[in-house]
């Protein structure tokens, strides 16, 4: 079956990172008249009425410039500016959840060049000062680096690794068998999804996994095998999705980050979704495709 995340990492750029730093051919870009740039105020853009706007280099505002990389024979950017700009107009500058539904059709070709784009704004916004001395920072590799403008130390983007995994219980495919779904605390009623959790350091992926569900649902897992993966700019997560197989079905919710969780039967899962008393995460998330993948086709109703 198709994947529904998948669409958001279809069709990647060239990031050209042995490029970064040779000024020449970066100024020689910047200065084509084809070459689009992707204004971010903070970590927020502001969508045109047709959508993501990528404005020629020539109407991009002062600020960091951010080599974004090729496709399609265009030089793409992001100039990242202050925070500032977005206060002027906040219901029209969206962080990237609200730009989803922008990146929908012929413009979810250009989901991969906005997920590394908001993703170095992010990590821009929040790497301010130098982790070893204190000092300031300077963008260099167009945008790319940071480097202390004191001790010299340079700093890198991260991606925190984070587990999200389908739990099932029970003989694979028969009518009886059950998948596990949570609910935060916060969430409007009847949402639920898979759970997920950050790796912790030394720590396995696979024993994440099993960490942080029975962290969460008392549910003790046996088997993991790796499902697929899904960047997550929000604000620098890698999802790393996996399947599993419990090995008890007791829930105890000892964690207060979920306030429900619950098995599902196929047939349970259907009929709920159906008449939207359930409603699974959105068609762009790997969650998503966790859970259809394990049901074994779409299924009605997202967030």
């Amino acid at each position: 079956m198709t994947f529904p995340h998948l669409s958001l990492v279809a069709d990647p750029h060239d990031r050209l990172g042995l490029l970064r730093t040779d000024e020449a051919w970066l100024q020689e870009r910047w200065a084509d008249p084809a070459s689009r740039v992707l204004v971010i105020s903070g970590t927020r853009v502001k969508p045109g009425p047709d959508g993501l706007e990528w404005v020629p280099t020539a109407d991009a505002p002062d600020g960091v410039r951010v080599l974004l990389g090729d496709r399609g024979g265009t030089t793409w950017w992001a100039v990242i500016v202050g925070g500032e700009v977005a206060k002027v107009e906040p219901d029209r500058w969206l962080p990237l959840r609200g730009l989803l539904p922008h990146l929908t059709g012929d413009a979810v070709a250009h989901a991969p060049l906005v997920f590394h784009a908001i993703g170095l704004a992010e990590w821009h916004w929040a790497t301010r000062f130098c982790p070893r001395c204190g000092g300031g920072l300077a963008p260099r590799a167009a945008g790319h680096e940071l480097v202390c403008t004191d001790c010299g130390k340079p700093q890198f983007p991260r991606s925190d690794p984070a587990v999200i995994m389908l739990i099932a219980h029970g003989e694979p495919g028969a009518p009886d068998e059950r998948c596990l779904l949570g609910r935060g605390a916060t969430w409007p009623a009847g949402r639920f999804s898979t759970l997920a959790g950050f790796c912790e350091p030394g720590e396995a992926l696979e024993d994440a996994v099993r960490r942080e569900v029975h962290e969460e649902t008392g549910v003790v897992v046996g088997d993991v095998t790796y499902f697929g993966n899904q960047p997550w700019p929000l604000p620098s997560s890698l999802m790393l999705g996996f399947q599993g197989r419990a090995l008890t079905e007791e829930i105890r919710l000892d964690d207060d980050d979920v306030e429900d969780a619950r098995w599902f039967t196929r047939e349970e899962m259907r009929r709920k979704a159906e008449s939207g008393s359930l409603v699974l995460p959105g068609g762009v998330s790997i969650s998503r495709s966790l859970v259809e993948d394990w049901y074994g086709g779409p299924l009605p109703g997202s967030w």
